[in-house]
């Protein structure tokens, strides 16, 4: 063998033995592998977000306090205002009222205090100046299942009394409770309710309310020493008839002193009934709400005890998701006078433009005292603003 002949060989061999030492030949990929290739590209880009959206709050949550902008924005109130305008034409002698104005813009501050307590806060303005309309804080998580209530606030005398104007389905408050529960003020004071459910067999919903007052309710109830408190109590029933009616029903009382003196009271006793029918898996904007509310009241005068009555009730039916027409009777003696008597109706009809607003007409006729006769159409618009939490209704 010459020299050409091994180097060839030997070549040959090295060539075999490389091959046999090079990796197989990479397979192509599979579609699971892509699809996980695929995966773990994804989790990575959205790893690279999440520490550049990390790196970019670093700055904001270095700000007062360490609290970055949704904490601040989490320790803030939820901030609502409500507006009520209202205009008139006709006629009304006995009890005027301005033919345009704004009768009230409700600011709202409502917050959570604390795990155990929220606040809130309303403050009326009006054309005649600003008046606290409540201001109360909420125990929630009492012992025994009671709820606290400290501050102002509408007394839970039946169901009128205690909601705010923009809530009411009228124009107006109903003659009842101009004649006998102090008009649109109502009965609201500085005071402490506390309220439980209580436990009854079956599907019946029962709520008992305590209240006590400082005593002072405009015309209704005045103290004229410290210890001159007023009382409000407050059964409040709820059952369910069918899977779109249920029926309410509640019976209140209330006793204060009144302008007369310290040894001269008034004793309200009241009985609200509501029924509602409501279908909640067809036309869901279709609604009927009967509601009637009878008050009695006894007052001591310097001669002898007056004793008055008074009710109301009204029917609403929502059309559709617009349109709302509604009625009410009105019937009522005079608290300090219960010779007196008036009674008239209305007809309504509301327009929602959305949740949040409303237009409403409502011609009221009424008849007081000596055959006055009163005939007028009110208008109203009502808007809402911000966050403002719902009313019990």
């Amino acid at each position: 063998m010459n020299k050409v002949t091994a180097l060839l060989v030997s070549a040959l061999l090295a060539a075999g033995v490389a091959r046999a030492q090079d990796p197989p030949p990479t397979p192509p990929a599979t579609d699971q592998q892509k699809a996980q290739d695929d995966r773990i590209r994804k989790l990575e880009e959205e790893v690279q977000a999440l520490k550049d959206a990390q790196a970019a709050l670093r700055p904001e949550a270095a700000q007062v306090g360490g609290a970055g902008g949704s904490a601040a924005k989490a320790l803030n109130p939820d901030i609502s205002l409500n507006g009520d305008f209202r205009g008139s034409l006709g006629r009304n002698g006995t009890r005027p009222v301005p033919g345009l104005e704004m009768h009230e813009a409700e600011l709202g501050l409502q917050s959570v205090i604390d795990p155990y307590a929220r606040g809130d806060v309303f403050f009326s303005f009006g054309e005649s100046g600003v008046s606290v309309e409540e201001a109360f804080v909420t125990f929630t998580s009492l012992p025994g299942a009671f709820v606290a209530r400290v501050g102002k606030q509408r007394a839970a005398f039946g169901k009128v009394n205690s909601a705010h104007n923009h809530a009411l389905p009228w124009t107006d408050r109903p003659l009842v409770t101009e004649n006998l529960i102090n008009g649109e003020e109502g009965i609201n004071d500085m005071g402490l309710s506390v309220s439980r459910i209580l436990p009854v067999p079956g599907d019946l919903f029962l709520e008992a309310t305590a209240q006590v007052f400082r005593g002072d309710s405009g015309e209704l109830f005045k103290s004229s020493r410290k210890n001159d408190l007023s009382f409000v109590g407050h059964l409040r029933g709820y059952e369910d008839l069918t899977e779109n009616t249920n029926f309410e029903f509640g019976y209140s009382f209330a006793q204060g002193h009144n302008e007369l003196g310290h040894d001269f009271l008034t004793r309200l006793h009241g009985i609200d009934l509501s029924l509602r029918w409501k279908p909640l898996r067809r036309s869901i904007y279709n609604s009927l709400l009967w509601r009637s509310e009878f008050v009695w009241s006894r007052r001591d005068q310097l001669v002898s005890q007056e004793r008055a009555f008074g009710l109301y009730s009204s029917l609403e039916y929502r059309l559709d998701q617009r349109w709302t027409l509604g009625t009410r009777f009105d019937w009522s003696q005079r608290a300090t006078q219960a010779s007196q008597l008036d009674r008239g109706g209305s007809a309504l009809l509301t327009y929602w433009m959305s949740e949040f607003s409303q237009v409403r007409g409502q011609y009221r006729f009424t008849r007081y005292e000596g055959r006055q006769d009163a005939s007028e159409l009110r208008l109203q618009l009502v808007f809402v603003m911000g966050a403002h939490g719902a009313h019990p209704f």
